[in-house]
């Protein structure tokens, strides 16, 4: 079940057997064509998005397109670390990982997802700041302090990975390698360490899990102080359009923050649930994001139409 090397003092292991999501056999075929399907679409719509952002003069100069480009690019990478390996349990597939194949999909998982956690709530920060002081807004969120935020984020996110790793693979790894999940992560490597885990596991709580509940609280309290500032406005037409931006924004952090609370606030959790909650926030919201952050964007549209028009009229004067 996986291969070990004998040393002098201990077994260690060096790969490790990914179980994946339980599922009933004669639905193999099935979830395999649904999670591919998701991972070309996600990586589809949000490329679409990129280069939409990348194209427009009239979106890369924004603060609000920059972060929405740069979510983008998180979801792609973060979608290509997790979904491909889910889908191999769906295969016949050998569902060995090597020991550093481990080590590198824990650190860019955790890289990639606090770095996008960072930046939701720079996202809602830069609304809060557009909507509830837009005289300022010019003076305090300009393309040059954002991409300054935006630097914060990758480089905040990146130390958060680096600990992560460090921390979990620095124990000693003796056997079984029998992974009950479908990617690497720190609660399902952590069972299987030889060592006690009383440590790694309350810096999981404290650096995931009270992080993010931290930083959705303070999406809350933006979000919060956005609704106060749209009940101020007459119309009942600009109500409703800021509602449901606000509404559909809150929902795609929801189903994102909300999962990822729910296991890491749990780090020593043996729950068979929380494959199923995480599949959430590493498959479903890099799906979502380019839906709801920007495909229901009027300016996002108005400029795809714009990149299709001029790309027709290209060709149409070549021929």
């Amino acid at each position: 079940m996986g291969n070990t090397k004998n040393t002098s003092l201990d077994t260690v292991v060096t790969d490790f057997i990914l179980l994946g999501l339980s599922h009933p056999p004669n639905l193999r075929t099935l979830l395999f064509l649904v999670f591919f399907s998701i991972y070309i679409l996600t990586q589809l719509g949000n490329l679409l998005i990129l280069l939409t952002v990348w194209a427009d003069p009239k979106l890369h100069a924004r603060p609000m397109y920059i972060l929405l480009g740069v979510l983008s690019f998180l979801d792609m990478w973060l979608s290509s670390v997790i979904v491909p390996r889910l889908i191999l349990n769906f295969t016949p597939a050998n569902k060995a990982i090597p020991f550093g194949g481990c080590v590198a999909q824990l650190y860019f998982f955790h890289f990639l997802g606090s770095t996008q956690c960072f930046l939701y709530t720079l996202m809602a920060y830069d609304r809060y700041l557009a909507i509830c002081r837009p005289l300022r807004y010019p003076m305090l969120m300009n393309g040059k302090l954002c991409t300054i935020l935006v630097t914060g984020t990758w480089v905040a996110g990146s130390i958060h990975g680096c600990i992560q790793a460090t921390l979990t693979f620095q124990l000693p790894y003796c056997g079984p390698n029998l992974v009950d999940y479908f990617f690497c992560d720190i609660p399902a490597i952590l069972r299987l360490a030889c060592a006690d885990t009383a440590v790694n596991e309350l810096v999981t709580f404290v650096d995931i899990g009270v992080v993010a509940a931290s930083c959705f609280l303070l999406i809350l309290l933006s979000y919060a102080n956005i609704v106060h500032a749209i009940l101020k406005i007459r119309t009942s037409g600009g109500r409703r359009q800021a509602f449901s931006t606000c509404g559909s924004h809150l929902t795609v952090v929801t189903i994102y923050y909300v999962p990822c609370i729910f296991i890491y606030l749990r780090p020593g959790s043996k729950s068979p649930l929380d494959g199923a909650v995480a599949v959430f926030y590493t498959v479903v919201t890099p799906l979502l994001n380019p839906l709801t952050y920007t495909l229901r964007n009027q300016e996002v549209k108005s400029a795809l139409k714009r990149i299709t028009s001029g790309g027709a009229a290209s060709v149409n004067k070549r021929l």
